[in-house]
């Protein structure tokens, strides 16, 4: 949309209004509809990989989001915006954090937090200060450790308690184990999923982090569709995968193991809690690369994307506050 302000010359000078001065044209629902395209080859893929239970989870999430946003919606004389799919996009990617066997319940309940304690309560779409889906994440795994650590590989058998531990662990925490030394390191790497594997997505995880080929799908897509830019994605793997080798871990089982591509292609680039210039992004993603990685490698956690990327939310405005360049004739903010 143009503002008929901007650069108004009249009288001899220069009028400098808000944005936008330029609509693209597309709406919310155009976007979200495309994010949801993009999610689609991880979410075959999980059930490819888990069975019907990732695709029950992953429904559960959706209808629970959506049903949460209209509900409190219709109780606040709110207007309805379950139409821009935007509470879709929320429950796909809360479900792709969960592992397959979560009860059912817990998955509705991460939806109520993600939908109505961080979305709603803040004034709706474009105002919430994290991103939803992150949120209540790292609150299911606060109050529910147990069931959102609980990983399994749906043919994976063994005899004992300590093998079972080892088989279904994900290729992160058979990493920690096996840089942690002791009895468990060698059984860990003899475990731990080829390159290749990993790539392809037949191991222990979260649905939507195990199948590296459909996120990088995904992203080309979101790219062609300029629905994302590069410099977050890009700058945060890299800043992942080369503290990883700094830290003799291997990096390229760093960048894809766990939630990373995940987050970095579908979490970090949020429009609304992620920064506007392209400097600030950047800032952002070597932010979140070095905290994820500092998680994995010193943390007690074998997975950092989540709590790095709430940390870089929270530090978006501080981020724009700095990186963004003050309009011609603008006072300072």
């Amino acid at each position: 949309m143009s503002n008929p302000e901007a650069g108004n010359l009249s009288a001899g000078r220069l009028v400098v209004s808000p944005s936008p001065h330029i609509h693209s044209g597309r709406s919310t629902t155009e976007i979200m509809r495309d994010v949801l395209i993009a999610l689609a080859p991880a979410a075959v893929a999980s059930v490819i990989v888990f069975g019907w239970r990732a695709a029950l989870v992953i429904a559960v999430c959706i209808v629970s989001a959506v049903f949460f946003e209209w509900g409190f919606q219709k109780l606040t004389k709110r207007r309805g915006t379950i139409g821009d799919l935007s509470a879709a996009v929320t429950g796909v990617i809360l479900a792709f954090n969960l592992p397959a066997s979560i009860p059912l319940w817990q998955a509705a309940l991460g939806s109520a937090i993600a939908i109505i304690l961080v979305k709603q309560l803040f004034g709706g779409i474009g105002k919430n200060f994290a991103n939803p889906a992150i949120t209540a994440r790292i609150a299911l795994f606060l109050a529910f450790s147990r069931t959102m650590t609980s990983f399994s590989m749906g043919a994976a058998t063994s005899a004992s308690p300590a093998a079972d531990a080892i088989t279904g662990a994900t290729p992160l925490a058979l990493a920690k184990i096996a840089a942690q030394g002791g009895e468990q390191a060698a059984s860990a790497l003899a475990h731990m999923p080829s390159k290749l594997t990993l790539f392809l997505g037949n191991h222990a995880g979260c649905l939507g982090e195990v199948s590296a080929l459909a996120l990088v799908i995904g992203f080309a897509f979101l790219l062609l569709r300029r629905v994302i830019s590069w410099e977050t994605p890009v700058v945060y793997v890299a800043v992942v995968f080369g503290l990883s080798a700094a830290f003799g871990r291997d990096p390229v089982d760093a960048v894809l193991s766990g939630g990373l591509l995940l987050g970095a292609v579908f979490m970090a680039t949020d429009y609304v809690t992620s920064p506007m210039s392209f400097k600030g992004r950047v800032v952002f993603a070597i932010g979140a690369g070095f905290f994820t990685t500092v998680i994995r490698v010193f943390g007690s956690y074998p997975e950092g994307v989540s709590f790095s990327i709430l940390l870089m939310n929270i530090l978006t405005p501080y981020i724009d506050k700095f990186t963004i360049k003050k309009p011609l004739g603008g006072g300072a903010a």
